[in-house]
């Protein structure tokens, strides 16, 4: 007994409680907690003691998320390009098309990402760049619909693609309202029947590159216009130029129930582990498995900060090419990272400095606080569980 008094004491009381809360998550398997699962999709599996994290913390992360009510459905975190923790949560979810319910989810899941379709429609572009379907990003958008001429508003001969990308076309767009509000644009993403001249109508209200605006119907234009250059459709070509080169298989790419047309800026699915992956491959300055899927040129570019995005996801960000740029303080220490976020708390996180990726899925569709579950793990939990100096050059 005065041996393990001793034991305690040296531990700590804190220390205690952490590895309490790890010992009571293994289970009558004995497995630990977060331990991934094996499939073979790419991933190389690891310990977080291996990589330099420490375990007993992030086994803590499913008590703190059931006392914050989170409905956080899924934590991935990847460290040293090595898949290192897996946890998934049943709760209450919104699938595209399905309506709302209780929903049971694991590592073979898909989940909808929302918004994060938009960060993917970033990298898809940067793809057909490097293989010359389109030239650059400063390419006139109106280049690729001639057909829509006489519909298109003044001021549109100047916006390029990469105004789309950073959202400072100048068109006049408002995603900032109830759906049900007849003035929120983006119901009329899936309600036109040619959704196409309702972007282009719409007024550019002020000059491009001045302001930023969240702008959804810009992501569409671009998933358009990749159709237009590829021959392809969006999930076709995205199969092929990126999710096949990253295993990637299990891939749905919805479209809107009224007119039929892809949802580029919203509607990608994919299960966690594989979302993922594409944190890692912007880590990675463009490669996965060896090989280069998007040049680092063009990861360099579109994680570059160019404006202020206030307001938007639950928090004080920049703005880059369809990608986020944040901050969390853990342990009295600031540490940047780059996002892709999705409506209800679809996140990836990648923090270039602790060469990290963490990826979280939720159902907090249309609540105020949906992305402070992902915020507060990462601060409190996933970041602070770093034990070692091992970091990566940010790109």
């Amino acid at each position: 007994m005065r041996e393990g008094g001793r034991k305690l004491r040296r531990l700590g009381i804190a220390a205690v409680l952490l590895l309490a809360v790890a010992a009571t998550a293994r289970g009558q398997t004995g497995m630990a907690c977060g331990t991934p699962t094996t499939l073979d999709d790419g991933w190389t599996i690891a310990s977080p003691e291996s990589v330099g994290l420490d375990a007993a913390r992030l086994c803590a992360i499913a008590a703190r998320l059931k006392e914050t009510q989170a409905n956080v459905h899924a934590v991935v975190i990847v460290r040293h390009g090595k898949l290192v923790f897996e946890q998934y949560f049943a709760g209450y979810d919104e699938p595209w098309g399905q309506g709302g319910g209780q929903h049971a989810f694991d590592a073979t899941t898909k989940h909808d990402m929302r918004s994060v379709s938009k960060s993917v429609i970033s990298l898809l572009v940067g793809i057909a760049i490097d293989r010359k379907l389109i030239a650059s990003a400063d390419e006139p958008v109106v280049k690729f619909y001639p057909e829509y001429a006489s519909v298109k508003s003044p001021g549109w001969d100047q916006v390029t693609l990469r105004h789309l990308l950073t959202m400072s076309s100048g068109m006049q767009w408002d995603e900032n309202r109830a759906w049900t509000d007849p003035k929120n644009d983006e119901p009329h993403l899936g309600s036109e029947s040619d959704p196409i001249r309702y972007i282009l109508s719409k007024p550019i209200a002020k000059p491009p590159d001045v302001a930023w605006t969240y702008n959804g119907g810009g992501t569409d234009l671009l998933g358009s216009i990749l159709e237009r250059v590829s021959g392809k459709p969006l999930e076709a070509f995205a199969r092929e130029v990126l999710f096949q080169p990253l295993d990637i298989t299990d891939v749905e790419w919805m479209t809107y129930a009224k007119n039929g047309k892809i949802a580029s800026a919203a509607g990608l699915r994919i299960r966690p582990r594989d979302a993922a992956k594409l944190g890692q491959l912007v880590l990675n300055r463009g490669t996965w498995g060896g090989k280069q899927i998007i040049s680092s040129e063009w990861i360099e570019q579109s994680v570059r900060p160019r404006f202020q995005a206030i307001g938007y996801f639950g928090g004080l960000f920049f703005y880059g090419q369809q990608w986020w740029m944040g901050r969390s303080i853990a342990q009295e220490k600031e540490v940047k990272w780059i996002a892709a976020m999705g409506l209800g708390g679809q996140r990836i996180f990648i923090a270039p400095d602790r060469d990290l990726v963490v990826m979280t899925t939720s159902g907090l569709y249309w609540h105020p606080g949906q992305g402070n579950g992902a915020l507060d793990m990462m601060a409190n939990y996933i970041l602070p569980a770093v034990r070692d100096s091992k970091n990566k050059e940010k790109p």
